[in-house]
């Protein structure tokens, strides 16, 4: 039984070790074509400064200031400037490969994410198979009572754009969507809308996607 147990938790250790070298070489090995604010100096040196236990800021390609805030043995998360974020997740798939879920956010000034899928050499994967069901506006929302008012049925209206934030989870596989449509809308609107406004779609990487 002892046996067992410590061969778990050596299997365990050694799929963590390889997440963390994994999340580590394919961001520091990205492609200029997709990496155009930073260098591959700069995403070495983020790595060197955290493990430093330093602030792991650098100067980009553009005079301004990143930082990564956030480096796990499979999450990374990096504030690009002041109005955008960049996240990266190694996720495992169920025939026992990897591939790599970026989420590059910018708020100018309502924010909007975009989600991308590569392989851990970055050539890309369609992300229609991989979050086959993006939420839309309707999953954001609770019904409305059958008596709503003329107000707040042309609040809703208003609501015509959808724009939502995504965020992956340093601790886990959820991917996390939350709706940013009401800060472009009238603020009476968005203040009658608010409370028919679900706070987070959560959806789940089972292996092969999310759901």
């Amino acid at each position: 039984m002892k046996r067992t147990f410590f061969i778990i938790v050596a299997l365990l250790a050694a799929c963590q070790m390889t997440f963390a070298q994994q999340i580590r070489e394919s961001f520091v090995n990205m492609p200029d074509s997709l990496s155009t604010l930073l260098t591959k100096v700069n995403r070495e040196d983020f790595i060197d400064f955290l493990d430093s236990n330093m602030k792991a800021e650098v100067n980009n390609r553009l005079g301004g200031k990143s930082q990564m805030t956030k480096l796990t043995a499979d999450f990374l998360e990096v504030k690009m400037s002041e109005q955008s974020t960049y996240q990266l997740k190694v996720l495992a798939k169920s025939d026992g490969t990897q591939l790599l879920c970026a989420v590059s956010t910018a708020c100018g000034p309502v924010c909007d994410s975009h989600i991308n899928f590569f392989t851990t050499d970055w050539q890309p994967l369609d992300a229609n198979d991989l979050v086959p069901k993006l939420p839309v506006l309707d999953s954001f929302l609770k019904p409305f009572p059958e008596d709503a008012s003329y107000a707040l049925r042309d609040a809703r209206h208003q609501a015509d754009l959808l724009l939502m934030k995504a965020d992956l989870s340093a601790d886990n596989t959820t991917l996390s969507f939350t709706l940013t449509t009401p800060e472009y809308m009238d603020a009476e609107a968005a203040k009658l809308l608010a409370p028919y406004i679900v706070p987070t779609v959560t959806l789940q990487w089972n292996g092969e996607c999310f759901q």
